[in-house]
């Protein structure tokens, strides 16, 4: 295998050919396995093409030779296939090369088809292929015996032939024209034939083969010989083909004809499926423009098909029909049409319904037969135009506003119809216009009530319109603006008369019955805040529908007759039912007195089920439907409540329950649907694909529902206002019951005794063992459902099963059903089993089981049990911490690797290996031990499989993906056997690669993708890629979320790479498949825009949710990686797929406004220049475009990370120079082009994101100047653009959230300055001033369309915009009032000091009083809504200005995202108006603000002043700045906290805020604790320089108050009474003190900047000269602004708060004291102590314990090691010696005799260097500092002490020279010393002389020495003198 790999990439085979060939032929005849065949055939071929071809008859003889050989052993069977294998592809490369052969081969091949077995077969088919594709037309000679030969094989018992015999037959009719000419009848009823018991894969081919043929037909690829009578197909003779096998099947005339004789329908389900998907192929072959040109006369045929009494003979046949013909609708106009041709579609649906409403007029009579036909037609068309418009959203408006075919009338007037089918499909279509287009939403309620209002008295008319109200309801679930709460008092209200009224007339009863409670059921998913006004009312109307005890119910049995009792249950199960809906969407209303209500009717309700089969008796099978239905309901709504509330009821509900389940009335039911969600969801891949991974899930459904042929809505009305996008289709009354009695009994199970519960399970066993045939089979579905339901809510809610008498029958049904035939049955088996041994969680259970399935497995020898028992081998350990027992790991991988090798039972060898990989993941590291024999197991495995054997392969690649993702990231290793293994797998990989079968491939591709995870530079991504470019337009669904995935993973590493080599493979003209990179024809291919356009254009096409979320990350991953270098191919493919639309109706729009204001519009013109289409896209759906638009942001996201070039076109332009790079700004042209067409797009959805994207190009751009005109920016030459744009969404039908988004746009437009001409910008002020008239308007207008949440948010989004507009303008006035400011530079850079700035300011005016009574209004609100839920009683019940008591919780997200621009504008207005009463005028609200908003209280009596209103106003914005502040949560709202910050300063600049300020203290504080706690926890400079404004302001507030008040005083008293803080209380009180609070605060900021400050934040110790950090100018302006503040603190202290601010001073210092440590902290405090002596007043500094601690910290100092101290201490000290006597007595006191004792030691320890030195001279000063303080009386004395300790620092002239600098310099200042002070104090010096002798002679020593130095020096500087010039330059030349 390795050599074959090897030298099919080997290109040097000339010259070893010979012995190349004879090596090959040696391989062919060594038996090699399959895909061994098909690499040799390869490779053989390779070796002729390359090498001499002349020989290659040779290698075809012996071919041949091979298979006419007459051995038939098992063992030659390998290399016959081999040989086929070989003689295909040999042809196929080689060609016309072999013709001469190529009859005899044929011949031989065909021979040898008539005896092969099914790989035989299936080889051939395949060969013939290859053989066909090789010579083309060639081979025409054998066109007719190849077809015979294929007829045969398709309709083979195997599978893979009838797939084999298709592909061959799709290959032959490329050239055979008689196969869609003169044989496409015989072909046509072949395939029918051929659909008949197929599997997918075979429907799919011969679907594939089906409609090629039909489109050949229809539209012949080359001319056709014409012959004698001959005329060219039509549609309708091609529809008529399909239709034949539609509705008569593929059997022959006889049977078919004795099927019409005995009225039984002879056409299955698989042939009607694969019509289906015929007819799907055969359209998307033909491709869109065809469909739009014929789609008329296509839906005519197809509704045929629907209305033919053969198809809908019975009711399931119908139903299943009509999903045939809905699935060809939806994936033909779905997928190949674009908006324009969709609605021209929607036009064609709608006169087809209009042409079949005559049926249900009541004034018209009609047979039921065609009542009958038509109803069918209806819901097929009602359907599917539901679709559409669901599908275009608003570019579907203009569609309902075309009078012409009246739509919503033509929809509206089937819901009289007498079906119900036809009326429910009608409701459902309304539903899809009210979610595609919210606006129609509360139109049509409004419509069908009025009109159920007056038709009350017909039955059609009350169950149409109450169906139609009830969908519509439930389509607010799905839009986001909502519906008003006016509506759903409305429905309430119309739901009661239904419901009183029903008894009056007996001909609508049932109607009015059920209409009522729909209407009811659908009111709940309005949730709890609409529900809980109705609840009173829906609880009496509860209580009114059941008995008043259960007494009652058997009363009622002796009343009544079956219409009333049909009657009674309808309404009981409408009543249950809107019981069940209020639990599911309204649980926060489901108190304990709610459900204590609900109670007694359930009782009643379960009661009433006894007797539900004798009333049947009585009644007959009139009231069995509704009986069904009834128990349907009380099932539900049980499973929904807590099984302990109705403990009581357990018996009576587990009787029916059994009955259910076993009883003999027994329906099977959908065995898919009722057993799925109970298996494992890896185990359902053992069934094949599943049906939510195929594209066809929608009919293939149908082959797994059972009897009843799939659901549809009239099997369930009340499903119809559930939450979900597609139709909904319930099962059946029969099998919903079966589903809902399995979910109640698993609830309820485990709360029963144990007793009971082992009684129950051997009645379950009993039961299936005393029943044969198909009910057996049927009730072991049941019971196993039920019990593994059990077991699944045991495990979940952790509940014991119980002891070994229930776990004994437990295990017995669990193994029964283990050992069962239905593969299902046994997924979800072992599934229990898994669950039992969780619960149970016993290790001797759990090794008994594992014991019993290993003796099964020894034993057995049927497949049926060992595939079960190697599953639950499997599953034993799912839920138990995975497998941790090495004995059992290795004995279950040896039972496995044993059945997996069963080469005779392929069922076997799948399961087997499906375990395996199941026990790979369970053993995590456990399983490496076992990896090499696992891998090379699966490698033998695949190499030896047949390719029929499909199945096997599957396994085979989860099993490989489970060992890779268990070797993990050791694939990365280089040992000898990590590298065999890594081989393995990219061999195994390539061998399911090569496979036919699709998912199969695309396991290949998960386990490449898994080893790409791990070992990345393994994988080759030069074959990777391309195959995944290739496999995007396959046909399987699985396959391309294989590639997509793979293609997303990719992207996330190497998306380069990616794209190169996808655009490589397009470049290679040796690969075949390009042409077919897509699915759809007419799709885009990667050779016009590369593959992240293919993806854009499958993106448009696929409609699988997880498929398109891994395309969207695919691309998002692309784009990050290569959207910067690669700026313009992105740009350009957002641009192409943004104008691929079919429509310009909205552009074209547009352009008609901008020519008609004239010509500043002009500009704009150039983005009609070109049709919207020109791109290479065509047609794209506008979500696929919304992406696009998301990408444009995402691009522009991604470059504001990157070069700076891409914001500044000067800078752009000159990088471009100078190298190849491309920039976003020169790309700006583009950029507004695309918003502009989005933003002017039908679609909502899409000017949203247009919008959006308008939003962030005016952020990033609005600075960035032109550089061809300085002083200008460059978006100014787009505003005529921007201002075009804007207009639509301020248009009055606009949506709610498109008007916001544009008024934030607005803003931003006028915030950003660039608009220079005043002109320009009164366009854009007159679109927001509209925008005010439509608030103005008020709810009531709004309420009409949408919830009243959505006016909200309307409305604040236009104050917000409103209220940046007026902060922009204040500022931009600031500015220029105030030139040369920091802010003037600012907005001279920005442009918003022009012409346009000066006058926005007086445009805002003219509505300014309107807004500031609307801004107040919001401000009320928001304070209002932010009150913690324990004042919610406070709220006003009619809710506030702008919301509504009943949206409070939608409201305040709106309030929240608004409030804090709001209230900056309101202060500033405030601020304009100075606080002084002006006549504000009138405010034009709809209705008042509020009645106790602003002092505008509508009691005349209560009438505020002005004084008060503007208290209330200031109160008001205080209140909510503090309480925002405040809040844990404003972290992350940096803007928000700036806004009111400067709100707050802009009230303070104002007298009148300040004077309230000032004469509330309390406030001030409060204010003052909230910015401290501010300034502490943000780190923005911005924020903090904010903040110690607003506390400078709150200082002058208090210094204008104190002020204020010395100033009256002196007016009325001659002696001033000293004002200000501390006079009251003695001193600063911290927490009541505003000065205590601004010392802490701007202390806190020092500290923040200068750490050295203090002891604790200063980190490592330095001393007094140490190096500090640098403050940034930011930093000095945060100190100057603190010590700013610092200064004006005395200013509003009293005597005795300047006292106590003092006090609060040297209480700091001391806490400092305490912490001191070594170094600067130390001399920082020694100085603050000083200070702080020296310049407070006495009565503070003398206090007794403040003086001692201070002495003592000198004292600490003086006795300090460190010099720098040392000095620092004398140093101060002198200043304390020299200070007031009271502070320097005690000083001189307690430390004058430390000072002397230390001085005296110097003589032993002289200083050894200059800081000790400076520490000796400092203590010296000390004490002649200490000496000249003390009075004259004692001085003397004082200096008798120092003169000695002078003298004794004086050095003899001996010591004198060979001292040390230091020790001189101190001989020198001390001999200084004495010189000056000697004198001084002469009577003293000469007495001290006199009396000690050693002193005179060493200081005469000392004099007489100095005086010799000083001689010396005079003369050096003589003769220095002499040498000097006498002329002295100034200026040194050198």
């Amino acid at each position: 295998m390795f050599s074959l790999t090897w030298l099919r990439f080997t290109a040097d085979v000339k010259q070893n050919q010979k012995r190349l060939v004879e090596q090959l032929t040696a391989v062919l005849t060594s038996s090699p396995g399959p895909p061994t065949r098909l690499l040799l055939a390869q490779c053989l071929a390779l070796v002729y093409r390359v090498g001499d071809s002349l020989t290659s008859s040779l290698t075809v003889d012996r071919c041949n030779d091979i298979i006419r050989s007459k051995d038939d052993s098992p063992s030659f069977l390998p290399t016959r296939l081999a040989a086929v294998a070989c003689l295909g592809v040999l042809y196929e490369q080689l060609g016309r090369l072999l013709i001469s052969s190529f009859k005899e081969t044929m011949a031989n091949l065909l021979k040898a088809m008539k005896s092969a077995e099914s790989q035989g077969r299936c080889e051939i088919m395949l060969c013939i292929e290859r053989i066909l594709k090789g010579l083309g037309v060639s081979a025409v000679s054998c066109h007719r015996d190849i077809y015979k030969a294929a007829r045969t094989c398709l309709t083979d018992r195997s599978m893979a032939v009838r797939c084999a015999a298709t592909k061959c037959l799709l290959e032959l009719q490329r050239e055979a024209v008689f196969l869609w000419s003169t044989e496409l009848e015989n072909v046509a009823t072949l395939c029918f034939r051929a659909f008949e018991g197929s599997n997918y894969d075979v429907r799919v081919a011969i679907s594939k083969l089906l409609g090629t043929l039909l489109a050949s037909a229809l539209e012949p690829r080359q001319a056709i010989a014409p012959r004698p009578g001959s005329k060219r197909n039509s549609l309708e003779e091609v529809m008529e083909l399909l239709s034949s096998g539609f509705l008569r099947g593929g059997a022959g005339f006889l049977r078919a004809s004795g099927d019409m004789l005995k009225g039984t329908s002879s056409v299955s389900r698989d042939v009607r499926v694969g019509i289906t998907q015929t007819c799907v192929v055969f359209v998307s072959i033909l491709g869109g423009a065809w469909l739009e040109n014929h789609f008329s006369c296509l839906v005519s045929l197809l509704m045929v098909w629907v209305s033919h009494a053969r198809a809908t003979q019975y009711p399931a046949d119908a139903v299943s029909c009509r999903c045939c013909v809905s699935f060809i609708l939806r994936a033909t106009l779905g997928t190949l049409l674009g908006e324009k041709a969709q609605i021209a579609a929607a036009k064609e649906i709608c006169q087809l319904i209009s042409k079949q409403k005559r049926v249900g007029n009541m004034e018209t009579r009609v047979s039921p037969a065609d009542v009958a036909a038509s109803q069918h037609v209806l819901v097929c068309a009602l359907l599917e135009l539901g679709s559409l418009l669901q599908d275009l959203s608003s570019t579907a408006a203009p569609l309902l506003q075309d009078t012409s075919i009246g739509m919503l009338d033509t929809v509206i007037s089937v819901l009289l119809h007498p079906s119900a089918s036809a009326r429910l499909a009608a409701a459902w279509c309304l539903r899809c216009v009210a979610v595609g287009m919210p606006a129609q939403g509360a139109v049509l309620l409004d419509r069908c009530a009025e009109r159920l209002n007056a038709l009350k008295s017909c039955p059609e008319a009350v169950a149409g319109y109450s169906a139609a109200i009830a969908a519509l309801l439930g389509a607010v679930q799905l839009c986001p603006l909502g519906v008003s709460h006016s509506k759903g008092k409305m429905v309430m209200t119309l739901a009661e008369d239904l419901l009183r009224s029903a008894a009056q007339n007996s001909r609508i009863s049932i109607q009015r019955t059920q209409g009522g409670w729909l209407l009811l059921s659908a009111l709940s998913t309005l949730g709890p805040t609409v529900m809980e006004h109705h609840l009173p009312r829906l609880l009496l109307l509860w209580k009114c529908a059941f008995p008043l005890s259960v007494k009652d119910v058997e009363n009622e049995l002796r009343r009544g007759d079956s219409f009333t009792w049909q009657v009674t249950l309808e309404g009981r199960a409408g009543a249950l039912c809107a019981m069940k809906s209020l639990v599911v969407h309204c649980k926060d209303l489901l108190t304990d007195d709610v459900i204590s209500r609900l109670l007694p009717l359930l009782s009643c309700a379960v009661a009433l089920l006894n007797q539900l089969p004798s009333l049947i008796k009585s009644y007959g099978n009139q009231i069995k439907n509704a009986a069904t239905v009834f128990r349907l309901r009380v099932y539900e709504i049980l499973t929904m409540l807590q099984p302990k509330r109705y403990e009581g009821n357990f018996g009576t509900v587990l009787k029916l329950l059994l009955n259910d389940l076993t009883g003999p009335e027994i329906t099977a039911c959908a065995v898919l649907n009722l057993l799925s969600s109970l298996c494992y969801s890896q185990d359902l891949a053992l069934l094949g694909p599943g049906l939510h991974d195929v594209d066809q899930h929608y009919i293939e459904e149908q082959l797994h529902g059972g009897g009843s042929g799939g659901g549809t809505l009239e099997y369930d009305p009340f499903i119809i206002f559930e939450k979900q996008q597609e139709v909904p289709t319930p099962l059946p009354p029969a099998s919903a019951l079966t589903a809902a009695a399995v979910q109640l009994f698993g609830v309820i199970f485990p709360h029963l005794g144990i007793q009971q519960k082992a009684q129950i399970l051997e009645q379950f066993c009993e039961f299936v063992r005393q029943l044969k045939g198909a009910l057996q089979q049927t009730v072991q579905i049941h019971v196993a459902a039920a019990f593994c339901c059990t077991l699944k809510c045991l495990a979940s809610s952790r509940r014991e099963l119980g002891s070994e008498e229930v776990q004994r029958p437990a295990l017995s049904l669990l193994l029964g059903v283990l050992e069962g035939s239905n593969p299902l049955l046994r997924c979800m088996a072992a599934e229990g089993l898994a669950r039992l041994v969780q619960v149970l969680n016993e290790p001797n259970f759990t090794v008994s089981i594992t014991l019993m399935s290993f003796d099964k497995l020894k034993t057995a020898r049927d497949a049926i049990t060992r595939t079960g028992h190697a599953l639950a081998l499997s599953a034993v350990y799912r839920y138990l911490s995975g497998i941790s027992s090495p004995q059992y790991l290795s004995a279950c991988i040896g039972v496995l690797f044993t059945l997996s090798q069963d080469s005779t039972s392929p069922e076997v060898q799948m399961w087997a290996l499906h375990a395996l990989s199941m026990v790979v993941d369970l053993a995590g590291p456990l399983y490496h031990s076992h990896l090499e024999a696992s891998f090379n197991l699966v490698l033998r495995l695949l190499l030896s499989t047949p390719h029929t054997h499909v199945e096997v392969q599957q396994s085979l690649g989860r099993c490989l993906n489970a060992l890779i993702t268990s070797m993990g990231p050791d694939l990365q290793g280089e040992g000898a056997g990590v590298c065999a293994v890594r081989t393995s797998c990219l061999v195994g990989c390539a061998v399911m690669q090569d496979s036919q079968d699709c998912l199969v491939q695309a396991q290949a591709i998960s386990c490449l993708q898994q080893l790409h995870m791990f070992a990345p530079r393994f994988v080759n991504l030069a074959s990777l890629v391309p195959s995944l470019c290739i496999n995007l337009c396959s046909s399987y669904l699985s396959l391309r979320r294989a590639v997509v995935a793979c293609l997303r993973q990719l992207a996330q590493r190497e998306a380069v790479e990616v794209s190169e080599h996808a655009v490589a493979l397009v470049k290679d003209a040796h690969t075949h498949e390009q042409p077919f990179l897509l699915r759809h024809p007419g799709n885009v291919t990667i050779k016009e825009v590369g593959l992240e356009g293919a993806l854009f254009s499958l993106l448009d096409r696929e409609s699988d949710p997880h498929l398109c979320q891994d395309i969207q990350e695919t691309l998002v991953h692309m784009m990050s990686s290569s959207a910067e270098s690669n700026l313009a191919h992105w740009l350009k493919l957002c641009k192409d797929v943004l104008s691929a639309s079919a429509d310009s109706a909205a552009a074209a729009a547009v352009e008609m406004q901008q020519e008609e204001d004239g010509d500043r519009y002009d500009d704009s013109s150039a983005f009609h220049a070109k049709s919207e289409s020109s791109g290479p896209f065509n047609n794209l759906r506008w979500s696929t475009r919304v992406f696009s638009m998301e990408c444009v942001c995402r691009i522009i996201a991604q470059c504001e990370n990157g070069d700076t070039a891409h914001f500044n076109m000067a800078l752009a332009q000159e990088q471009r120079l100078h190298e190849s790079a491309d920039f976003l700004v020169l790309h700006l042209a583009d950029l507004i082009r695309m918003a502009f067409m989005a933003a002017t797009d039908h679609s909502d959805q899409l000017r949203l994101a247009g919008l959006q994207t308008l939003l962030v190009i005016i952020r990033k751009f609005a600075n960035v100047p032109e550089p061809e005109f300085p002083g200008h920016v460059i978006l100014e030459q787009y505003q005529a653009n921007v201002g075009a744009a804007l207009r639509p969404a301020f248009h009055v039908d606009a949506p709610p959230n498109v008007t916001a988004k544009a008024c934030q746009v607005c803003s931003a437009w006028i915030a950003s300055g660039v608009i220079s001409d005043l002109r320009d910008l009164r366009r854009v002020h007159q679109l927001l001033a509209s925008s005010i008239a439509k608030v103005q308007v008020g709810r009531e207008v709004s309420s009409q369309l949408y919830n009243e949440s959505t006016f909200t948010m309307e409305t604040l989004a236009v104050l917000k915009a409103w209220a940046e507009v007026y902060i922009t303008a204040v500022q931009g006035s600031r500015q220029r009032e105030s030139p040369g400011s920091h802010l003037q530079q600012q907005s001279d850079e920005a442009g918003t000091a022009g012409p346009a700035g000066a006058g926005l300011l007086k445009l805002v005016q003219t509505d300014l009083a309107t807004l500031s009574r609307l801004w107040l209004a919001a401000l009320q609100d928001h304070a209002l809504l932010t009150l913690p839920s324990q004042y919610s009683s406070q709220l006003p019940s009619i809710g506030g200005s702008f919301y509504t008591a009943e949206t409070v919780e939608q409201a305040r997200p709106h309030y929240y995202s608004v409030w804090a621009t709001i209230l900056h504008a309101t202060a500033l207005w405030l601020n304009s108006t100075g606080f002084i009463m002006v006549d504000e005028g009138p405010a034009n609200l709809s209705r008042p603000v509020t009645p106790t908003s602003m002092g505008q209280s509508t009691s005349l009596s209560s009438v505020k002043s002005p004084e008060d209103v503007y208290t209330d106003r200031l109160h008001l914005i205080l209140g909510i700045s503090v309480e925002f502040l405040c809040s844990p949560h404003s972290g992350d709202q940096m803007e928000n906290i700036d806004s009111c910050l400067q709100a707050l300063q802009a009230l303070l600049e104002v007298p009148w805020p300040r004077s309230k300020m000032g004469n509330d203290q309390a406030l001030s504080v409060e204010l003052l604790s909230v910015l401290h706690r501010l300034i502490v926890t943000r780190e923005s400079p911005s924020i903090q320089l904010a903040v110690l404004e607003l506390v400078r302001q709150i200082v002058c507030a208090a210094q204008e108050h104190v002020k204020e008040k010395r100033h009256s005083a002196e007016a009325e008293k001659e002696t001033v009474p000293e004002f200000g803080e501390g006079r009251d209380t003695g001193g600063l009180v911290p927490g009541k003190s505003l000065v205590f609070g601004a010392l802490e605060l701007c202390l806190c900021t020092l500290l923040r900047m200068l750490p050295q400050l203090s002891p604790k934040l200063a980190g490592s110790p330095m001393g007094w000269g140490g190096h500090t950090c640098s403050l940034s100018s930011t930093d000095c302006r945060l100190v100057t602004s603190a010590l700013a503040i610092l200064s004006e603190l005395p200013s509003i202290c009293s005597p005795e708060g300047k006292r106590s601010r003092e006090h609060s001073l040297f209480f700091h210092g001391l806490f400092w004291t305490d912490k001191m440590e070594p170094g600067v902290d130390e001399v920082t405090m020694l100085t603050s102590l000083t200070i702080f002596l020296l310049y407070a007043s006495a009565e503070v500094t003398t206090v007794e314990p403040l003086q001692t601690c201070c002495i003592q910290t000198f004292r600490a100092s003086l006795e300090s090691k460190d010099p720098v101290v040392l000095s620092r201490s004398y140093q101060l000290l002198v200043s304390l010696f020299q200070g007031p006597a009271p502070v320097a007595r005690p000083f001189i006191l307690a430390l004058g005799g430390c000072l002397v004792s230390q001085l005296q030691e110097v003589e032993k320890s002289r200083p050894q260097g200059p800081a000790e030195l400076q520490a000796v001279q400092a203590a010296v000063r000390a004490l002649e500092a200490l000496v000249f303080a003390a009075e004259e009386t004692h001085r003397p004395q004082l200096v008798a002490v120092l003169l000695p300790i002078l003298i004794s620092l004086l050095l003899d002239e001996n010591a004198l020279t060979s001292a040390p600098a230091a020790s001189r310099s101190l001989h020198e200042s001390a001999l200084g010393d004495l010189m000056r002070i000697g004198p001084q104090h002469s009577a003293v010096f000469k007495a001290l002389m006199a009396s000690a002798p050693h002193m005179k002679a060493r200081l005469e020593a000392a004099i007489k020495g100095n005086q010799e130095s000083m001689n010396t020096k005079a003369q050096t500087t003589r003769v220095n003198s002499k040498n000097t010039p006498s002329i002295q330059l100034k200026i040194n030349f050198l």
